[in-house]
C-alpha cells in the first residue's frame, strides 16, 4: 500500500509566502534565487537518515497543483489579483530546482532557480522533514499525542485564568504561526480545532492557508525576512533596500497587509529607515527577534516622536513566543498599543519531545550573497563573511 503523502495540498504553506509570491511575481519575474536547509539543534538521531523518505515526499510535492476550490478560495482574498491566481492555475513545482543530499549526518537541501519557482519549496520543506522526523522518532503515539492533548488543556485554561485579570484597551489576541515546525498534520489540525472551540475570542487564525479555508477561520500574514533580503540584490543602493521593499509592498497591496518586518538588519536601522511616510502607510509591525519588551517600547517611542498616536497602530509578536510570555507581553503593552501574537512551536509541536530547529533560508538572489543581521545571537545565515561584514558597516549593526 503506498503512503498517503504529507503535503495534502499546495494551499498549505503560510499566508506571507503566497503574498509576497505576488508582489515578486509582478515586480521582480525574472529573479533568481538560492535557499538552504538548516537545523540549528541536535536532533536525536541524524536527520541524513531521512533522505530516501524527504526525497519521495518532494517527488510527490511536484506532481501536485492547485484545485479549482483552491484558486477560488484564494481569489476571494481582497489583495489576491486575478492574474496571480491564474499563473497558479498553471503552477507546479519543478523537481530539477531541488538538490537533497547528505554531508556527514546532516541533511543537506537546496533550492536553486528562478525564485518565483523555488521561493515556495521552504514551508513544504520544513513540514515534511518535521513529519518524517517524528514518525521515526515516536515509539509509542498515542502517549505523546495524550501529552499533547494534556498541555494545550493547560494553554487554553491559562488564557481563561489570566485574561479576566488582565482587562485592557486592547483584547488579547493570538494566531497559530506553527505550520513549519509542527509534530504532524493530523495533530495541527486536533490543535487549532480545538483552539477554535475554546478560545473563540482570543484565537484569531492561522498563518495556514489550507486550514484556514478549512476551518474557515482567518489566513494570518504578511511579509517575510526573504522579501526584504532579496531587495539587497535588486539594483538598489544597499543602503536603501528596506525603503525599496517597503516602497514595492505599498504600491503592490495598497494599504491591505499592512504590517512590516523590522529586524533584517536590526530594529534601530529599520526604524531609521520608518519614517513618517511608512510610518502613515503600514498598520503596524512585527517583532520577531532581540528582547521583544525593548522593541515594542521603542516602537511606541518611534511613533510618538513621529507624532502617530500608538493606539492606531499594532505590534505583532512572532518569536519563539508561548502562551505565558504572550500574556506578559500583552499585558506589558494593551494599554498602549495594539497588539497581535504568532505562536508557533509551542503550539503545534509541544508534545514532550525535543523538537528541531530547522529552518530553510534565502541565501543568494541574482547570484549575489544576501543577508539577515538579527538581533538574537544565532539567527544570522551567511557564508560568506565579507558581505556580514560590509553589511554590518552600511548599517552599523554588530551581533548583541
Amino acid at each position: 500500500m503506498t503512503a498517503v503523502p504529507i503535503v495534502r495540498s499546495l494551499l498549505e504553506s503560510d499566508l506571507y509566502k503566497f503574498t509576497m509570491w505576488q508582489a515578486l511575481l509582478h515586480q521582480h519575474p525574472g529573479a533568481k534565487a538560492e535557499y538552504r536547509f538548516h537545523c540549528r539543534n541536535r536532533p536525536a538521531y541524524p536527520l541524513s537518515e531521512l533522505k530516501e523518505d524527504v526525497e519521495r515526499e518532494l517527488d510527490a510535492l511536484c506532481s501536485m497543483s492547485f484545485a479549482p476550490d483552491e484558486l477560488d478560495y484564494l481569489g476571494g482574498l481582497r489583495y489576491i489579483k486575478s492574474d496571480f491566481v491564474d499563473f497558479l492555475s498553471l503552477f507546479r513545482f519543478q523537481r530539477r530546482f531541488l538538490d537533497v543530499g547528505v554531508e556527514g549526518e546532516s541533511l543537506t537541501i537546496r533550492a536553486r532557480g528562478p525564485m518565483v519557482h523555488v521561493m515556495g519549496f521552504e514551508i513544504f520543506v520544513l513540514y515534511i522533514v518535521n513529519e518524517l522526523y517524528f514518525r521515526r522518532l515516536v515509539t509509542d503515539r498515542d502517549a505523546v499525542l495524550e501529552e499533547g492533548r494534556r498541555r494545550l488543556a493547560a494553554k487554553i485554561a491559562r488564557v481563561n485564568e489570566r485574561l479576566p485579570g488582565l482587562s485592557r484597551h486592547f483584547p488579547f489576541e493570538f494566531s497559530d504561526f506553527g505550520l513549519r515546525r509542527r509534530f504532524s498534520a493530523a495533530w495541527h489540525d486536533e490543535v487549532l480545532a480545538t483552539l477554535a472551540r475554546a478560545l473563540p475570542d482570543a484565537f484569531k487564525g492561522t498563518s495556514s492557508v489550507y486550514q484556514a479555508k478549512q476551518l474557515g477561520v482567518i489566513p494570518i500574514g504578511t511579509m517575510a525576512h526573504e522579501y526584504l533580503q532579496a531587495h539587497q540584490a535588486f539594483g538598489t543602493r544597499l543602503r536603501d533596500f528596506q525603503r525599496a521593499a517597503l516602497e514595492n509592498w505599498v504600491q503592490e497591496y495598497r494599504g491591505d497587509l499592512g504590517i512590516a518586518l523590522t529586524d533584517v538588519v536590526g530594529m534601530d536601522a529599520f526604524l531609521a529607515d520608518f519614517d513618517l511616510y511608512f510610518a502613515k502607510l503600514f498598520d503596524g509591525l512585527r517583532h520577531d527577534s532581540g528582547d521583544p519588551f525593548v522593541w515594542g517600547d521603542k516602537a511606541i517611542a518611534h511613533y510618538g516622536k513621529l507624532r502617530i498616536n500608538p493606539l492606531t497602530k499594532r505590534l505583532v509578536f512572532s518569536d519563539a513566543l508561548t502562551i505565558d510570555s504572550s500574556l506578559a507581553l500583552y499585558e506589558h503593552f494593551a494599554d498602549r498599543i495594539q497588539t497581535g501574537f504568532g505562536i508557533g512551536t509551542h503550539l503545534t509541536n509541544d508534545v514532550g519531545l525535543k523538537p528541531l530547529n530547522i529552518v530553510m533560508k534565502l541565501v543568494s538572489c541574482n547570484d549575489q550573497t544576501v543577508a539577515k543581521l538579527s538581533d538574537s545571537a544565532g539567527k544570522t545565515l551567511c557564508e560568506d563573511e565579507t558581505f556580514l561584514a560590509y553589511l554590518r558597516q552600511v548599517f552599523n549593526h554588530y551581533d548583541h
